[in-house]
């Protein structure tokens, strides 16, 4: 059973930084890319924040470039998100999602962040 477990959500004020972990476990071979997206609520659909691949090639939403820093740990099967220079607009629950070769997607149940303004 392949479970990812997020954790490292919580409030902030406006400007300033949370760390994401997403920890997967479970019987998983080859992981492919890791990412993050997040939902901000009614109206909203679930976007894109960041994936990175194996290797550590990086995909950004545009609206985090430069704030947002994705990175794993291949050994661990954890990936990380670190968000610094934070918004009231970031405020959203924020998934884990892994991709593997040859098999499922899996996602996370989801993690909070609030940003205080």
């Amino acid at each position: 059973q392949v479970q990812l477990v997020e954790s490292g959500g919580g409030l902030a004020q406006a400007g300033g930084s949370l760390r994401l972990s997403c920890a997967a476990s479970g019987i998983i071979f080859n992981i492919n890319r890791m990412g993050w997206y997040r939902h901000q609520g009614p109206g909203f659909q679930r976007e894109l924040v960041a994936t990175i691949s194996g290797g550590g090639e990086t995909i950004y939403a545009d609206s985090v470039k430069g704030r947002f820093t994705i990175s794993r740990d291949n050994a661990r099967n954890t990936a990380y998100l670190q968000m610094d220079r934070l918004k009231p607009e970031d405020t959203a629950t924020y998934y884990c999602k892994i991709w593997v070769d040859y098999g499922p997607d899996y996602w996370g149940r989801g993690t909070q962040v609030t940003v205080s303004s």
